[in-house]
Order: structure tokens, then C-alpha cells, then sequence
């Protein structure tokens, strides 16, 4: 399939043969022709892993300082006190079995799910409709403190883990997110995904980075200038 003259345009500005260091790809990215909708940024970090193997799975979460740019709308399975505090919180949807039976009849609407620990009598059976969005007790979204988890994913929670190719995917903000919140996701990202790297895999861990805009090529970034870039700050 063809691409269209945005993407062309696009393509213009990128060097294919060169790596850009994170700062230089970000202004590159905000100076291509915009979408008419606000376009979604996505990090691809190739990972030097065996995805087939158990103790070397990448999988974790991180909040984005600046956010995703993205109403997230949250579904909490709880009852009693929990559920009031679910309310107070912001989620957009509290309840139980109530919900279970609309998911299970087809609904969706929300994006993440989080759930009491006493729910997940409840929410357990759901485990093959609801795949990516289960709660999860290593996202934090099984978990008492159901007040500070609705709080988070809202504030910019995401939860990431690599594919069976042993590529991570991620959104790190919006098209109309400035250079400096676009380069502070990004680095905070970076600086949670390199401590999940597991002890089982030896080696150079990252491989390749890229950021794309959905209508945009890929710009490659320069991984080891990143990488050396969240280093120092972490030891700063």
C-alpha cells in the first residue's frame, strides 16, 4: 500500500541511515506535516532478550510525568469503602458482578481495569475476554489502595512488556505535547524499562530505539547517547 503525501513529506526530513540523539529526533518529529486529529507518539525499543524464555519476560510499569495525552477511562471492580473510594478518586466506572456480566455480554469501554483483592473471585473469570486490560497484581492495579492506583493510570500510568519478538511498544504522549514533556517522558520511560531488565539476560540489553507519530516514519535514536543520558541523571 502506498503512503500518502503527509508520510512523503515526512519522509524528507528523516536521514534513514542515521541514528539522532533523542533531542535532535523530537524536533524532527514536531516539525513534520501535522495529522488532523493529535497524533499519538510511540516508542519502539528493541530489546536484547530471549522472549521465549520465562526469566528473561520485560514487563513493568511506569507513570509518565507529563502524561499520555489521553483521557483514560478506568474501570474499578470493588465494594463497600473500596468502591466509595474508587468514586472519590475519579474512576469512571465502579462496581462488580454488575460489570462483569456487561463484559462478558461484549462492553468494553474503558481502558484499564483495576480491581480490589476481594474481587477477583469476580474478575478471575474474565481472564480470556479482558487479555491486556486484567488486573494484575505486578501493575499494581490488584491492590487495597485502589484510591492511589485510579489516581495514577489518570495521572499517566502505562504498563508495558516486550512482545514475542522482544520489542517493547509504548505511548509517550501526544503530537501537540511540547519537545520538553515529550524528552521527559521519554527519559523516564528509558530510566524505568532499563531497571527491569532481568538478571537472566547478559548482554547488551537495548538494541535499537525509534519514535513514531501514527502518520510519521520512524526516527532511529541514538540508544547508547539515551541510555548514558538516563545514567548520569540517575547518579546526579
Amino acid at each position: 500500500m502506498p503512503h500518502g503525501k503527509r508520510f512523503l513529506e515526512a519522509q524528507k526530513l528523516i536521514d534513514q541511515n542515521k541514528v539522532y540523539p533523542a533531542e535532535e529526533a523530537v524536533s524532527l518529529l514536531k516539525k513534520m506535516p501535522p495529522a488532523k486529529f493529535d497524533q499519538t507518539l510511540e516508542l519502539s525499543v528493541e530489546l536484547g532478550i530471549d522472549p521465549k524464555k520465562s526469566d528473561q519476560s520485560v514487563r513493568s510499569v511506569c507513570v509518565l510525568p507529563a502524561g499520555t495525552g489521553k483521557n483514560v477511562k478506568v474501570l474499578v471492580f470493588a465494594k463497600g469503602d473500596k468502591e466509595e473510594e474508587a468514586k472519590r478518586a475519579g474512576a469512571d466506572y465502579v462496581g462488580g458482578e454488575d460489570y462483569a456480566k456487561q463484559i462478558q455480554a461484549g462492553w468494553m469501554d474503558f481502558d484499564v481495569a483495576i480491581a480490589a483483592p476481594d474481587m477477583m473471585s469476580v474478575v478471575g473469570k474474565l481472564g480470556k475476554i479482558l487479555r491486556g486490560k486484567m488486573p494484575n497484581p505486578k501493575a499494581g492495579t490488584v491492590t487495597m489502595n485502589i484510591e492511589q492506583a485510579v489516581k495514577e493510570v489518570k495521572a499517566g500510568k502505562i504498563e508495558f512488556r516486550a512482545d514475542k519478538l522482544g520489542v517493547v511498544h509504548v505511548p509517550i504522549g501526544k503530537f501537540s505535547f511540547s519537545e520538553e514533556n515529550i524528552l521527559a517522558n521519554f527519559y523516564a520511560f528509558l530510566d524505568t524499562l532499563l531497571k527491569a531488565k532481568p538478571p537472566a539476560a547478559k548482554g547488551q540489553f537495548v538494541h535499537g530505539i525509534s519514535l513514531a507519530a501514527t502518520m510519521s516514519p520512524g526516527i532511529k535514536i541514538d540508544w547508547q547517547k539515551a541510555m548514558a543520558s538516563v545514567t548520569k541523571k540517575s547518579n546526579a
